[in-house]
C-alpha cells in the first residue's frame, strides 16, 4: 500500500507540474492525490494501532489510559481533527489576505503608487520599480505584488524586448522581498503558523540576505541598460468616476494597516495568525460598507465585499487544501521521517539540505517541499534551519519563471518564454539566491 500512496503521489505531482501541458489545473490533481492518499492510507489500517505506534497526543484519546491499545476510529478522528485544523487556518489566513488586497485593488489604492513613476531612464526604472517590487510584496505577498507591477510596466515601457527585462526583474524582487515577513510569501506563512519561526525573529535574519538577493540582479542588469525606454501614449485615468482620492487613500492605508497589524495580533493575544486576519477583514468591511453608501449602483455593486469575494482565487486555496493533505499524509505513513533520516545521512549538513529544497523549488512548487520540510523535521522555533528553509523555498524559485506563483502570473499575463528567462534571467536569480544564502549563513 506505501509503494502505491507514493506512487499516486508522484503522478498527481507530474500532474502539477505540468498543469500548462495537460490543460488540467493543478487544484484539481492535488486534491485528488490529497483524499486518495489518506483514504488508502485509511484503508490500510488495522483495526487497533498499538500505543507505541502512535504520537504521544494520540495516546490521550485512548480509552483506559497510555497502555490501551487505541481504537481505529479514535486514531483517524484525532489525525485528521489535527490535520483539519492546522491546514484550515493556514487557508482561512490566505484568503483573508486576498480578501483584503481585493478591496485595495478595487477601490484603486494601488493607483497612488503606480502613477506617480514617471522617469523613463532605464537604469533609474529598474531601480524604482525593482525596490518598489521588493517593499510592496513585503507587506502584500508576491503574486499580488508581481500581477500589480507587471499590469503597471504595461503603462510605462512600450518596446517588449525592454519590458520583459523589467518584468524578470519584478519576479526576483517580488520573491526576495516576499521571504523575510511572515506575510510576504505562502511559504513563509506556513513557518510561522506552524510556530517554527517568529515574525520579528524572521525580519532580523532574512532581511540582509534577501536584500542582497535583490541587488546582485538589479546592479548587474542595471549596468547593462544604458539610455531610456520607449513609453506607449497616455491614456485616460482608469478610476472609476465616482472613486475620489481620499476613497484610494483610505483603503490603501486601512489595507496595509491591517495586513500588518496580524503579526502584532498573534504577539499580543497568542491567538492563531488567521484571527487577526479576520479581524482586519473585518474592519475593512464595515468601512467599504459604509463607504459604498456614497456610490452610484454601478459602482457600489463592482466594489463591494460580495463583488470582492468573487475575484479570490479560489483554484489557489484549493490547490492548498490538496497539497496540505497529501503531504499530511505522506506524513503519517512515515515517509517524510524516513527521507528525512536518508537526507541527514547523505548531506550531513543541514544548510545544504534547505538550499537543495530551494533549487528544487524552481521545478516543482515549493508548497509541498516546505511543507514536508515542517514534518520532516522536529526542531525548536527560530532554530537556523527554519530561517534558512524560509529564504531559500521563497527565493529559489526565481532560478526559473515556473517556479514561484509570481513566476508563473509574470508568465501569463505578458507571455514570458521558458528559454528566454532561463537565457537571460536565470544566472543573475541564482547569483543572487546564492548570494543571499550566504549572507543568511554568515549572520548565523
Amino acid at each position: 500500500m506505501l509503494t502505491l500512496i507514493l506512487t499516486i503521489f508522484v503522478l498527481g505531482y507530474l500532474a502539477i507540474a505540468f498543469e500548462h501541458k495537460l490543460n488540467i489545473n493543478k487544484a484539481a490533481s492535488a486534491l485528488f492525490i490529497g483524499t486518495v492518499c489518506w483514504a488508502l492510507y485509511i484503508t490500510d489500517l488495522p483495526d487497533l494501532l498499538p500505543t507505541e505506534a502512535i504520537p504521544e497526543w494520540f495516546k490521550l484519546i485512548a480509552e483506559g489510559g497510555s497502555q490501551a491499545d487505541v481504537p481505529l476510529h479514535y486514531a483517524v478522528d484525532a489525525q485528521h481533527l489535527n490535520q483539519t485544523g492546522e491546514i484550515a487556518s493556514i487557508l482561512f489566513f490566505l484568503m483573508g489576505a486576498m480578501t483584503i488586497v481585493e478591496l485595495i485593488d478595487v477601490h484603486e489604492g494601488f493607483a497612488l503608487i503606480t502613477d506617480r513613476i514617471r522617469t523613463k531612464n532605464k537604469r533609474v526604472l529598474l531601480w524604482t520599480v525593482g525596490v518598489l517590487t521588493f517593499v510592496l510584496s513585503a507587506v502584500l505577498d508576491n503574486l499580488t505584488t508581481t500581477i500589480v507591477m507587471v499590469s503597471l510596466l504595461k503603462k510605462l515601457i512600450d518596446n517588449r524586448n525592454d519590458r520583459l527585462v523589467f518584468v524578470g526583474m519584478v519576479v526576483i524582487a517580488a520573491n526576495s522581498g516576499g521571504a523575510w515577513t511572515v506575510i510576504g510569501d505562502v511559504t513563509t506563512t506556513m513557518l510561522w503558523i506552524k510556530h517554527k519561526i517568529g515574525s520579528v525573529e524572521v525580519m532580523g535574519e532574512l532581511f540582509l540576505g534577501s536584500l542582497t538577493c535583490l541587488l546582485v540582479p538589479l546592479v548587474g542588469l542595471s549596468i547593462r541598460m544604458p539610455g531610456e525606454v520607449e513609453t506607449p501614449e497616455r491614456l485616460p485615468s482608469a478610476v472609476a468616476k465616482n472613486i475620489q482620492p481620499w476613497h484610494q487613500w483610505l483603503f490603501l492605508t486601512l489595507g496595509l494597516m491591517g495586513l500588518l497589524f496580524v503579526p502584532v495580533f498573534k504577539t499580543l493575544t497568542h491567538l492563531p495568525p488567521y484571527m487577526g486576519m479576520m479581524l482586519s477583514l473585518s474592519i475593512l468591511w464595515v468601512v467599504s460598507e459604509l463607504v459604498g453608501r456614497t456610490f452610484d449602483e454601478e459602482t457600489r455593486t463592482t466594489t463591494g465585499v460580495n463583488a470582492v469575494l468573487k475575484r479570490v482565487d479560489m483554484s489557489s486555496i484549493l490547490f492548498f487544501l490538496g497539497i496540505l493533505l497529501a503531504v499530511g499524509a505522506l506524513s503519517a505513513i512515515g515517509t517524510l521521517r524516513a527521507t528525512a533520516e536518508w537526507l541527514d545521512v547523505v548531506l550531513p549538513n543541514r544548510d545544504v539540505v534547505a538550499a537543495v529544497i530551494g533549487l528544487v523549488s524552481a521545478v516543482v512548487d515549493n508548497v509541498p517541499l516546505v511543507a514536508a520540510g515542517i514534518e520532516m523535521y522536529d526542531l525548536p522555533m527560530n532554530d537556523p534551519f527554519w530561517m534558512l528553509l524560509a529564504y531559500c523555498a521563497g527565493t529559489g524559485g526565481s532560478c526559473l519563471i515556473i517556479g514561484s506563483a509570481a513566476g508563473v502570473a509574470a508568465m501569463g499575463i505578458e507571455h514570458v518564454d521558458f528559454l528566454w528567462y532561463a537565457r537571460r534571467m536565470m544566472p543573475w536569480a541564482l547569483a543572487g539566491y546564492l548570494a543571499g544564502a550566504m549572507v543568511v549563513l554568515l549572520m548565523q
